[in-house]
């Protein structure tokens, strides 16, 4: 795994700190991945939306951190239908072990080293 492929983690804020756990998983010199992060704070603008779908295009997948926050998530939920618009390979995962929401046209799996790295392999 030479080239580090490039994923777009699409979560909701009330997720964050899972988000880091995971951006702490791609800071490894063996990660197979470099993360984006496009988290706000604030409402979303079209400028936020121009240029998540433009970081969306650029990447090779997308992760989804699913828990019960991403039904409401207004963000990660626009962010899910421009990975769809854009045909980019989408996993969930699951990233609360006793929260098992799920997203329907989202393959969610649990959060493993296996299932992330076997999910990059296949871009």
């Amino acid at each position: 795994m030479n080239n580090k492929k490039v994923i777009f983690v699409a979560f909701a804020i009330e997720d964050e700190r899972q988000r880091d756990f995971l951006k702490g998983q791609s800071l490894h010199p063996r990660s197979p991945f470099e993360y984006i992060d496009m988290s706000v704070k604030t409402a979303y603008s079209s400028e936020w939306k121009d240029k998540v779908r433009t970081r969306i295009k650029r990447s090779d997948g997308v992760i989804v951190l699913v828990s019960k926050n991403s039904l409401t998530s207004s963000g990660q939920k626009w962010e899910i239908q421009c990975a769809k618009e854009e045909n980019k390979p989408i996993l969930g995962i699951w990233i609360y072990k006793e929260d098992r929401t799920n997203i329907q046209g989202i393959t969610i799996k649990l959060w493993s080293d296996a299932n992330i790295i076997n999910f990059i392999d296949s871009l």
